[in-house]
């Protein structure tokens, strides 16, 4: 039986996309050419592999059960070439990151200067995305590691601390004089929080001690990133958590104060991940230590945005997953 990885990764694409022409996009080639491909596929193994719709896609009974295996399969490829890679002392090629969005605008500019000084063979991509999507990803072996809130607690995944923050209040600058309201009276002030699907927002709502069996508070308001939370309130909108590390760039243009709680503060803990059968565990932890430096640059230049950790991770801290 004549297989090719081409075919093989194009139909991986296509059940992914579950759209001829947005898969197409992804592997940078024409749709007719990938349907041909998929098609020859199909004429190899003497079955159809999907359910061709006029608008879209979906995969048959077997193609749900062989896209699992071309996956195994071209997980397998990517880490032969991984083993090659591990030999070296750096990594050189392609190094696929993911970030969560409520730290990637503010590490990353920081992150990424560094890993290119010091490895200037690296040839990195970066994907922002909520933590759901990114160990989805890291599994599938789409990426070779993420930045995400910390535990995880996924067997398969090795997980490195890098630093520790804390979340503060942001009020309106009218504010500014007024007491840091306890968290209890969160929930009768109008909050302005991410929206869902944003560890970030859950971890705050716990704070609060908002959840499905607790009191709501008076109005709850979604916003799509950090910024437009921000922003809102320095409108005189209501009243959002951040987290530090997003403190110097995101109040800096906008009319509003910016209040500790007291202890316990609010906090969360931000790490590495990648999995345990990954060739090349040992350059991550190198890259781990650049990122984990990089924050405490950020916290020199910008004040105490994060506290960086040398320690495995622990339970303590914010227990969220995106």
């Amino acid at each position: 039986m004549n297989l090719t990885l081409r075919q093989l990764r194009y139909f991986d694409a296509l059940a992914r996309h579950g759209h001829f022409g947005r898969a197409a996009e992804a592997c940078s080639i024409s749709q007719p050419a990938l349907s041909v491909q998929v098609k020859e596929l199909e004429e190899t193994l003497g079955v159809e592999l999907l359910e061709r719709g006029a608008r879209q896609v979906r995969l048959s009974a077997f193609g749900e059960d062989f896209v699992l295996r071309v996956r195994d399969i071209l997980r397998s490829i990517d880490e032969l070439g991984d083993l090659a890679r591990a030999s070296r002392e750096k990594l050189t090629g392609r190094l696929r990151i993911g970030v969560i969005p409520t730290v990637a605008p503010y590490l990353l500019p920081a992150m990424i200067g560094r890993l290119t000084r010091d490895n200037p063979a690296l040839d990195i991509h970066v994907r922002e995305t909520v933590t759901p999507k990114l160990l989805d990803e890291l599994a599938e072996g789409r990426l070779d590691t993420a930045i995400v809130a910390l535990p995880v607690s996924e067997a398969s995944l090795e997980e490195v601390s890098l630093f520790d923050e804390h979340f503060l209040l942001v009020r309106s600058w009218e504010d500014e004089e007024k007491p840091v309201p306890e968290r209890e009276q969160l929930q009768e002030m109008r909050l302005l929080l991410l929206e869902e699907g944003h560890c970030f927002r859950e971890q705050a709502l716990s704070f609060c001690q908002i959840g499905s069996g607790s009191q709501r508070p008076r109005e709850l308001l979604d916003g799509s990133s950090l910024s437009t939370l921000v922003q809102m309130v320095g409108a005189g909108i209501g009243v959002t958590l951040i987290p530090e590390i997003a403190v110097p760039v995101e109040t800096r243009s906008a009319r509003v104060c910016v209040a500790r709680f007291k202890d316990p503060q609010p906090s969360r803990r931000i790490g590495m991940v990648w999995r345990r059968s990954s060739p090349i565990a040992r350059q991550l932890h190198a890259i781990a230590d650049i990122v984990r430096t990089s924050a405490e640059n950020l916290r020199t230049a910008d004040g105490p945005p994060a506290r960086p950790v040398n320690h495995p991770a622990t339970s303590g801290g914010a227990d969220d997953r995106s």
